[in-house]
């Protein structure tokens, strides 16, 4: 491991995707992917940087023009707005060479002269120091320079000042001429001006003037009323308008868009039209003023990264095709409900590069077009979980934590020894030898405790302990509901943990997915006399699953072919207790075979003893996942002796103070298994030598004795007598 004091002397990548550990052959996958603007599916375990690779992607896509898309009303047929696409940001001579882009750009020169002559009027009354001005100078102008605001939102900025000048204007000029005409008339009325006539003045003496004084407040609300119409008249449609809307606005993007559209509904990934339930009077919102761009639109020439796939509708995976395919795809309202089915776009650009992600059971989900389409012009790649124990990859994890704390941004660096606490939970987690874990989202959560404890103490940088006390405070659900069912089943002795007992086995589990919490399950047989005299019955209960089932299934023809025992004379019953949350997976294969052939030859059970493994038809000892976690869980119980597949026998880490509380004896086949759990005596002995006559060493074929060998040596290994 490189040579550090604290994290803080450790360089982090800038790019993305030089952050992303242990996923060499996806990094250069998606390299040659982003290049060539192709799509890609990563398939893996959550947490091993599927969506930093797709946001590390969007970062190496070849730069291309920006554009934005605006929608205009149809004049012909409203349900059938216009598309125009324009270049986000014009080049100089296009700008010179269209006379509409250099009025437009010519006005907003005129409009940044007068806000930086504001801006520096503004500052100067404040005593802002020069730079803090020219940065707020820079910020407020860059929202409408080439900088800034782009080609699509000046055009709508423009169209929306146009009738808002001139309506006010208008509006004003009636109001103060309607006034002044009504402020005369009271005012020489009140008077009694001899100058004017006699009729006149009749007509504006007495109670006429209140009258005059209502003709003036029913002219004010006449203008209030003109002035709520000229406002919200574009989206009530109380007038016709040309203002389009802009539904793709790329402004201020210097890089290939980046959209995450996991879990969007239709709508949100395709584009939809808002229903408008003010279709009748003339009131209804204009059809263009309700198109909404999708995701699919807004990653045009960049990356839709979308993950859980699988979670996405049939039809909707039909309709993300059609959209890669033709690179465009037209906004229609996506409930048939609404009225803003009716409304049909024409195509909008969405060219983009997909990056689906999952895991291996979401490919049944996936629509069989789709995955076509990715591979016949993508990649797919399967995540590692795990990458070899060296010291380039220490050096990696070590990176990790260094970017982890600059992420964050409010935990303190960590020391070198709290590193190397890191990286042995990367071990521990990894459940293989020689391992280091990639799941890295949970080592985060790791890191984020820890550094949360150091920050509550005070303290300069992260510490060795202040990991170990995160790992008891950070514990996953799983773990603790792992500890609390142990103390429950110890304190009512679920499970026993010293004497003998008969059919009675101490089994080992995980809790969850990931194998990242153990659990000790107790497993009972009983043997009975059939109660059918044609065949005996197989009975096992504790809300097992389909591999469970099927594990137990096998071990009866274990019993029927190692030992001689026929077992359709008997009816066995096998209970997992007290699981309710049920059972999976065949790793306690083992511990129903023992507890079966307890329960028939009537031989105790050493209840010190905790085992897993998964039992081959020829007795053979397969391994398991989860061995560390399944170590822990059985020390934590008070057991003195594991039983193991000789297999696992190197996956398992366990702290110092861990490893000498309990003794790991790895396991072979199912001999071994009786050699040690059962209790000492004839009867085991005499079990033992039932099965000893098969080798049942999966290297080599079993040798024959009695008439098997006899018919052998009259027929020869054709069957043809000699």
């Amino acid at each position: 491991m490189r040579k550090f004091k604290t994290t803080a002397d450790i360089p982090v990548p800038k790019k993305l995707i030089d952050q992303v550990i242990g996923q060499g052959k996806a990094v250069a996958l998606v390299k040659k992917a982003a290049a060539q603007r192709r799509n890609v599916l990563m398939l893996g375990s959550p947490g091993t940087g599927k969506s930093m690779l797709a946001q590390g992607m969007a970062e190496l896509m070849p730069a291309t023009e920006m554009e934005d898309v605006l929608i205009y009303p149809n004049p012909n047929d409203e349900n059938r707005p216009l598309v125009r696409v324009v270049k986000t940001y014009p080049s100089q001579s296009e700008i010179k060479g269209d006379a509409f882009l250099s009025a437009l750009y010519a006005g907003m020169g005129m409009a940044l002269g007068r806000l930086a002559s504001l801006n520096n009027t503004t500052l100067a009354a404040v005593g802002k120091p020069k730079s803090e001005a020219e940065k707020f100078e820079e910020k407020m102008v860059g929202q409408t320079t080439m900088e800034g605001a782009g080609q699509g939102r000046l055009i709508t900025q423009s169209s929306r000042q146009k009738p808002q000048v001139r309506g006010a204007s208008g509006g004003m000029l009636l109001l103060f001429i309607a006034m002044s005409l009504i402020i005369f008339l009271y005012t020489a009325g009140a008077f009694q001006n001899e100058a004017v006539s006699s009729t006149v003045n009749t007509a504006l003496s007495g109670d006429n003037r209140w009258f005059l004084l209502a003709i003036a407040g029913m002219v004010v609300l006449f203008y209030l009323a003109n002035k709520f119409t000229a406002t919200v008249g574009r989206r009530m449609g109380a007038f016709e308008t040309n203002e389009p809307k802009l539904i793709l606005d790329n402004s201020g993007k210097r890089e290939a868009p980046f959209v995450d559209a996991t879990g969007t509904k239709a709508g949100a990934l395709l584009g939809d039209v808002k229903h408008d339930p003010l279709q009748s009077g003339g009131l209804g919102t204009p059809p263009h003023l309700r198109v909404e761009g999708g995701a699919v639109h807004r990653a045009n020439h960049g990356v839709l990264f979308i993950d859980e796939v699988a979670s996405l509708k049939a039809r909707s995976q039909q309709e993300l095709l059609t959209a890669m395919q033709e690179k465009k795809y037209p906004i229609t309202g996506q409930s048939e409900m609404s009225s803003g089915a009716l409304v049909k776009t024409e195509p909008v650009p969405c060219d983009f590069v997909l990056v689906a992600a999952g895991n291996v059971m979401d490919v049944r989900g996936m629509h069989p077009a789709l995955r076509s389409r990715i591979r016949g012009n993508g990649y797919e790649v399967y995540m590692e979980d795990t990458m070899l124990d060296t010291e380039e990859n220490r050096d990696r994890v070590v990176q990790f934590v260094a970017q982890e704390v600059q992420k964050d941004q409010k935990i303190p660096h960590f020391d070198r020894e709290a590193v190397e606490e890191i990286i042995s939970e990367a071990k521990r987690k990894a459940g293989r030898k020689k391992r280091l874990t990639l799941n890295l989202r949970e080592l985060g959560g790791l890191v984020r405790a820890a550094g949360d404890i150091a920050a509550e103490e005070k303290a300069q940088v992260v510490e060795a302990s202040h990991v170990r006390k995160a790992m008891v405070v950070a514990q996953t659900l799983e773990q603790q509901m792992s500890t609390r069912y142990i103390e429950t089943r110890k304190d009512y002795r679920v499970f026993e943990t010293e004497g003998f007992a008969v059919g009675k086995v101490n089994g080992l589990a995980v809790l969850g997915e990931g194998g990242g919490s153990g659990l000790v399950m107790p497993i009972v047989a009983e043997v009975t006399p059939a109660s059918s005299k044609t065949e005996g019955k197989l009975i096992a209960t504790g809300k097992l699953g389909k591999i469970a089932q099927e594990a137990v299934e096998n071990v009866s023809a274990i019993i029927k072919k190692h030992i001689g025992r026929d077992v359709s004379e008997y009816d066995v019953h096998i209970q997992f207790l007290q699981t309710y949350e049920g059972v999976e997976g065949d790793s306690a294969s083992v511990s129903i075979a023992l507890a079966m052939l307890s329960a028939m030859e009537g031989i105790p059970i050493d209840q010190n003893i905790a085992m897993t493994g998964s039992l081959s038809v020829r007795g053979e000892v397969l391994p398991i996942g989860g061995a560390t976690a399944k170590c822990e869980a059985a020390i934590e119980a008070g057991m003195k002796k594991i039983l193991l597949p000789r297999a696992n026998a190197d996956d398992v880490y366990l702290p110092a103070n861990l490893r000498k509380k309990i003794e790991i004896v790895p396991v072979e086949d199912i001999v071994d298994i009786l050699r040690h759990a059962l209790k000492n005596g004839r009867e085991k002995e005499a079990l033992i030598k039932k099965i000893k006559h098969l080798d049942i060493n999966a290297d080599r074929k079993p040798v024959l004795g009695g008439k098997h060998a006899e018919r052998k040596r009259r027929f020869g290994a054709k069957g043809k007598k000699r």
